[in-house]
């Protein structure tokens, strides 16, 4: 009786499949996940686009808040539980986007130290590792203008294989503000604290 069972394989089809299906369904909800994580992430960028070249016009620092619910608009028809967060910094210049304010390191130590003078290029009265100031801008300055979408994944399962609950897909463009006035640049010079 054992030999005939050993030869017997009728059945195993049944038994290699129940080992090999879970492994193929995780694998394709994680390929579905990803899927749907790079349209969110691709429709993010082509809305930011189109509604970016309207916060360029001298009348959008008005209206900045309709300009980021087009976005969040277009956004939420895809992914309806988004969370939609919007920033814009603007410089004088595109070289100066990310650029940190000039200093005199007086000490040699690569900080901006208490009593050294630096250039508050953004108006705060503070020495920042970033030059743009927060907003839209004015006449002529280069914006950077960036949203992140956050949404909780399509499988919320997936969090058994170690992955976040909820998704973060972002968004970036730089662009210059059209030249509606002369462009205000700020010159003050300060001491670190």
């Amino acid at each position: 009786m054992s030999r005939i069972l050993r030869h017997d394989a009728e059945g195993a089809t049944v038994v290699e499949f129940a080992l090999v299906a879970p492994v193929l369904v995780m694998t394709l909800l994680a390929m579905f996940d990803m899927g749907y994580g790079m349209w969110a992430q691709t429709m993010l960028q082509g809305a930011l686009q189109d509604a970016a070249r309207a916060s360029t016009m001298e009348s959008a620092n008005t209206q900045l808040a309709g300009i980021d619910a087009i976005i969040t608009h277009r956004v939420k028809q895809l992914v309806p539980d988004a969370t939609m967060a919007f920033k814009r910094r603007s410089y004088t210049s595109f070289g100066d986007v990310g650029r940190a304010e000039d200093y005199t390191d007086s000490n040699g130590n690569g900080a901006c130290d208490a009593g050294e003078p630096y250039e508050d290029a953004n108006g705060n009265g503070a020495w920042d590792a970033d030059r743009g100031q927060l907003g839209n801008g004015g006449a002529r300055d280069a914006v950077v203008y960036s949203v992140s979408a956050t949404y909780s994944r399509p499988f919320p399962f997936m969090a058994m294989v170690g992955l976040s609950k909820t998704v973060t897909v972002s968004a970036q463009t730089v662009l210059r503000n059209q030249p509606f006035k002369l462009q205000a640049v700020s010159n003050k010079v300060g001491h670190c604290a």
